[in-house]
């Protein structure tokens, strides 16, 4: 079982280079996605001046986020993995693949850049906000939660089976594609309901600086629920014990 190969690491790990290192990539990843996809969203703001969202918006922020994510997890794969979100962190975890205490390193970086990007995004813009995500009319709590938990499921579905399996061979060449893909076509799905965080760090930073936390635990629950159930079907549905190779420091 895939619980049984959680680690919490040695006390030494937070200070190794390797793992400060690793969390200065995912730093930086975390900042570049946000900077763009926060800043898509900021931008179709001001070409309508405030206006409602239109499907044309949805289909730009969808393909923005799947084009930054994509730039985002290659820049970071070969010194993190790059992970670039707290819930594929949490799946990575649950499933061996990484320590507590690195993990915890990669929260706090992922969380740091998120808010860094949503200062630089307000400074650049002339003090626009950096809107925090919400709920739709008609939505509940509820209901989002539901997507939340869908959504995340099928983004560390994805990254398990082209960046973490073993057996994997060329199919995790495409891994960032892919993971872009699945956050751009969840959008499509969910960003008129909820927004389509699937990222607690994506929905922290901007909730930080325009101080706005209204239903803010549905985008940490939801993603991190989400996260557990892919980690744990697909790690010991598809990989298992047998097949389970504990991957290097400098991936998932």
């Amino acid at each position: 079982m895939a619980i049984s190969r959680i680690a919490v690491g040695t006390p030494g790990e937070a200070s190794h280079p390797d793992a400060i290192r690793a969390a200065f990539a995912e730093f930086f990843s975390m900042l570049i996605f946000v900077f763009a996809g926060e800043g898509s969203g900021m931008a179709f703001s001001k070409l309508t001046n405030n206006g409602s969202a239109t499907p044309s918006g949805l289909v730009a922020a969808s393909l923005s986020h799947a084009f930054a994510l994509f730039v985002a997890v290659s820049v970071g794969a070969n010194i993190s993995g790059g992970h670039v979100n707290p819930a594929v962190t949490f799946g990575a975890f649950l499933g061996g693949n990484i320590t507590l205490l690195r993990a915890i390193l990669y929260w706090i970086a992922q969380l740091l850049g998120s808010v860094v990007a949503c200062l630089l995004l307000k400074f650049a813009t002339g003090g626009l906000e950096t809107a925090a995500f919400s709920l739709s009319s008609g939505v509940s709590i509820w209901n989002a939660l539901v997507f939340e938990i869908v959504m995340t499921f099928g983004l560390v579905y994805t990254v398990y089976a082209t960046a973490v399996d073993p057996k994997k061979g060329n199919v995790g060449i495409v891994a960032p594609i892919a993971i872009g893909l699945i956050v751009g076509a969840n959008i499509l799905a969910g960003g008129a309901f909820d927004g389509a965080s699937m990222n607690p760090a994506v929905s922290f930073g901007p909730a930080v600086v325009s101080w706005s936390w209204n239903h803010h635990w549905v985008y940490w629950a939801g993603p991190f629920i989400g996260a557990a159930i892919a980690a744990l079907v697909y790690d010991n549905m598809f990989i298992g014990d047998g097949a389970h190779e504990p991957l290097p420091h400098n991936d998932f």
